[in-house]
């Protein structure tokens, strides 16, 4: 420790302190995604500009990025739901969604990062019960199935 230069102590943990910084104000997004910033000192949640799109970018170390796919995706549910004459009948559902790109600043504010669990799923589901209570098992696995599916759409 003597033979240290009296500057070299400050020197590193100056040096660890920016290494710390820079990796707290940087994040990559993949391909497919963007991300939405949150401002802590600032008005909360970006609205009002494009999310971040994809690649590299720098960031107040203070400030958040939420990266949301923004790609198609798919859900998958499997239901039981009651046909108009009171019969279980066993249903797999499945819906394509995409977020809108430009309105993922709302999206995070209103709805929250786990929105395909909170509005997607209980918004199908409750469609699908709608829909298929109105049917008679025939129906549903006869001629009707391109009709029932435009009409949970339509409600969804």
């Amino acid at each position: 420790m003597d033979k240290l230069p009296k500057i070299a102590l400050p020197a590193i943990f100056v040096l660890i302190v920016l290494v710390i910084m820079f990796s707290k104000s940087t994040v990559t997004i993949g391909s497919g995604e963007a991300g939405v910033l949150y401002k802590t000192f600032g008005d909360g949640v970006v609205t009002d500009e494009p999310p971040l799109g994809e690649g590299f970018h720098i960031v107040a170390p203070w400030n958040k990025v939420f990266v949301y796919e923004v790609r198609q995706q798919e859900v998958f549910e499997k239901m039981n739901v009651l046909s108009s004459n009171g019969l279980d009948i066993k249903l797999d559902a499945s819906a394509w969604f995409q977020p809108k790109y430009n309105d993922l600043g709302k999206l995070h504010q209103e709805k929250g990062e786990d929105y395909v669990q909170r509005v997607l799923l209980p918004t199908i589901r409750s469609a699908a019960r709608s829909v298929v209570g109105r049917y008679t098992p025939e129906q549903l696995y006869s001629s009707k199935r391109d009709a029932i599916q435009a009409e949970i759409f339509e409600e969804t």
